[in-house]
């Protein structure tokens, strides 16, 4: 079970978000100041944080940037500071997203859903994947993918593709599956960038890019990771 710690001074928007998270499964943990929160994740297991920016001792990004300093944990900022100046400001110093006052706390869930999914996405449970007897290596430390073991150049987007598809060998993603988790929930682009960045990747990582023996394209769908590991 997830814990979530919610960080607000407003008892009834603690309350409430409290509620509804509980009621899909997670365990909660609350703090109303800055030094609140920073203690319970320094001494406490927590693995996602909404934090409020208006904080009665200090400033949300204060909050931010120290819990950055002891944890990795995803951070969800609640703010009525409507300016990107602001937005920009909070994701600078570590914030994983935003969400703007008033809210529907449904959108509080779905966005705690997915960024919990994305973290997840880039955890390996090994150090190390391989496939095809070690033609292919993806070292998940190092955030780098060998071919051959020769080191492929990829981009952030087109590493983060391959490792969520490479997790799940032979699961069909769909198009929109991999906009969300690759590009994130707000994307507004076409979803067919996709499709780019799964050509890009095949002119890296196959020795065939037009008969791809990894990334397999399920037509009508999308697609499937084909190798096996060693």
């Amino acid at each position: 079970m997830k814990t979530i710690l919610v960080v607000d001074d407003e008892p009834k928007i603690r309350d409430v978000v409290v509620s509804y998270l509980s009621k899909e499964g997670y365990r909660t943990v609350e703090a109303e100041t800055g030094a609140d929160a920073i203690r319970i994740v320094h001494n406490e297991s927590v693995d996602f944080v909404i934090l409020d920016l208006m904080l009665p001792d200090m400033e949300g990004e204060q909050v931010c940037q120290s819990i950055r300093q002891i944890h990795s944990v995803p951070i969800l900022m609640l703010t009525a500071k409507v300016s990107g100046n602001n937005r920009i400001k909070g994701l600078s110093v570590g914030a994983d997203d935003y969400l703007i006052k008033p809210f529907d706390p449904r959108e509080v869930v779905a966005r705690v859903r997915a960024i919990l999914r994305r973290t997840d996405d880039y955890h390996l449970l090994a150090d190390r994947l391989a496939f095809h007897e070690g033609e292919l290596t993806i070292d998940s430390l190092k955030q780098q993918v060998y071919r051959g073991g020769e080191l492929v150049s990829l981009t952030p987007n087109e590493y983060k593709l391959l490792l969520i598809m490479a997790k799940h060998p032979q699961r069909i993603f769909s198009r929109e599956e991999l906009v969300e988790r690759v590009l994130g929930y707000d994307f507004e682009g076409d979803i067919r960038t996709i499709d780019q960045h799964v050509k890009n990747i095949r002119q890296k990582i196959e020795h065939d890019p037009k008969s791809p023996k990894y990334i397999v394209t399920v037509y009508g769908t999308g697609y499937r990771f084909a190798g096996g590991t060693v």
